[in-house]
């Protein structure tokens, strides 16, 4: 079985959230939160409050193990992009774009792996 969480609208650029989510994937769930308790990075505080809500959503959905989970699928795709202007020398102004990020995380139970590539074989 798979659970899942989302983080929609997070005010930060998917290119660095997806730098943290790059080290949680694959990883058992409780490696995955020591890793981000010491990853010196905004988007680690958002990501372990999704990959909590992930475990919370097996343990109660699901009637799945804490202990067997891992994360099986970690990735940020773009949202909207707020679009904000910067004063210029000589009355102009530039455009800046402030990035947001849909984070989502896919925990699974290391059975489900198990059987998963057993049918894929």
């Amino acid at each position: 079985m798979n659970a899942r969480a989302q983080a929609k609208y997070i005010r930060e650029s998917p290119y660095k959230v997806r730098r943290v989510l790059d080290l949680v994937r694959g990883l058992p769930v409780d490696e995955a939160q020591a890793v981000l308790q010491f990853t010196n990075r905004k988007a680690a505080t958002t990501i372990k409050k999704v990959l909590d809500s992930a475990v919370a959503n097996a343990e109660h959905n699901f009637a799945l193990d804490a202990e067997e989970l891992f994360v099986a699928e970690a990735y940020a795709d773009e949202g909207p992009t707020l679009k904000r202007w910067r004063p210029r020398a000589r009355g102009r102004a530039t455009q800046i774009l402030k990035r947001t990020s849909h984070i989502t995380i896919v925990v699974a139970d290391e059975a489900a792996a198990v059987r998963g590539r057993k049918e894929n074989s």
